[in-house]
């Protein structure tokens, strides 16, 4: 449009020019300006419309999209590897005597050799938990009862140098030495950087980014109130901010197999209120493994590092690893799970409190045990 005023505009001049000038009856500025004036008179609509938007119509509308929104990054995978034995008994009775004892062992061979045969499994997870027996003291008044186990404080070095990070302390044996020889035992284990829980005191690791809390409470005797004291425990945890729950138990009968309902009561509570693994200890042999709601209860590891006992009726005991994994706070239903079969001693005849993994027929027939004391509990065995 604008192109074709400009056209008529540059032909007027011309024309208007040559008739003005045939004519010869009008003045020379009138030549000159009536063409200028028609100019301006053709070109001032077309100039005032060069610099306005067109007024959109119904078929001229415009639809204006937002951006995309950035989809929201997938979070990470996170795992965490997570190993627990039985009973540590790092110490001795007196009455059992020096000779044969965990203390003249120590003595003998130092504080690396009770661990060497499972270090490297222990250093190869990202956390390992005993259930630690007995006392870490000086305090000499022992309680009144069959057996009272203490050791040094330096006992720790057997802990941390074979790769054990955490320990639970609600036993029948953590206060052997009252309450003086408990608080000893809790600030040797601090001191040398070892995680501890126990009756109503929780703890929450951080690993790998993952938030593990632990939970342990002696049950060994029933009472209503261990089922408060196990939700109170459970919510303490969850409200710390524990993104996996670990409940610990020292229960059952000594030297029975089989657990019992209140164990059974007590485990199923405890995943019911949000824990994601049940671990217990405390009758110095095997208990079945159960699949409740596709989580795992270890009803009974056996004893381990125990000084004890120098010759235990039954040497039989085990690891038993889990690798749990997250993304944002789902935690995955797999079956990630390690057995390991163990001797609580590397020699035959005595216990020399060294725990070793064992292989071939002694493997098999510890693994058929345990499928065999799994058999009737919960949803699947997991040793079929």
């Amino acid at each position: 449009m604008v192109k074709r005023y400009l056209r008529i505009a540059s032909l007027l001049p011309l024309a208007t020019y040559r008739y003005l000038r045939r004519e010869k009856r009008v003045p020379a500025f009138l030549i000159i300006g009536i063409p200028v004036l028609l100019i301006l008179m053709i070109l001032l609509p077309v100039l005032r419309g060069c610099g306005r938007e067109p007024e959109p119509g119904p078929e001229m509308a415009v639809t204006v999209s937002a951006p995309a929104a950035t989809p929201a990054p997938t979070p990470a995978i996170r795992q965490v590897k997570l190993s627990f034995a039985g009973d540590c008994t790092l110490g001795m009775d007196e009455a059992l005597g020096y000779d044969g004892s965990f203390n003249e062992m120590y003595d003998m061979e130092g504080p690396a050799f009770f661990l060497e045969n499972v270090r490297d499994i222990f250093q190869n997870d990202d956390l390992t938990v005993v259930n630690f027996e007995g006392a870490l003291t000086e305090a000499e008044n022992a309680e009144e009862k069959s057996w009272t186990f203490k050791g040094e404080k330096e006992y720790t070095q057997v802990l941390t140098m074979g790769g054990v990070e955490a320990a639970n302390l609600a036993n029948n044996h953590s206060h052997d030495f009252g309450e003086i020889g408990f608080s000893d035992t809790a600030a040797a284990l601090d001191a040398a950087g070892i995680v501890h829980f126990g009756y109503d005191e929780t703890a929450i690791v951080d690993i790998n980014g993952v938030k593990v809390g632990f939970s342990g409470q002696f049950t060994v005797y029933e009472d209503p109130q261990h089922l408060e004291d196990l939700k109170r425990n459970i919510h303490t945890l969850r409200d710390q901010g524990a993104e996996l729950i670990v409940a610990c138990f020292h229960w059952g009968m000594e030297n029975d197999d089989t657990p019992d309902p209140d164990q059974i009561e007590l485990a199923h509570a405890a995943i019911d209120a949000g824990a994601h693994l049940v671990i217990g200890h405390h009758p110095h042999v095997l208990q079945g493994v159960e699949v409740y709601k596709g989580r795992y209860i270890v009803y009974s590891l056996g004893n381990f590092c125990f000084g004890g006992n120098y010759s235990p009726p039954d040497y039989d005991c085990m690891i038993f690893q889990q690798t749990f994994s997250l993304q944002g706070d789902q935690v995955f239903s797999d079956d990630q799970i390690h057995v390991i079969p163990c001797s609580i001693s590397s020699v035959y005849g005595y216990n020399n409190f060294q725990p070793v993994p064992v292989e071939g027929d002694e493997k098999t027939r510890i693994l058929e045990k345990l499928r065999d004391l799994s058999a009737g509990l919960g949803e699947r065995n997991i040793f079929d």
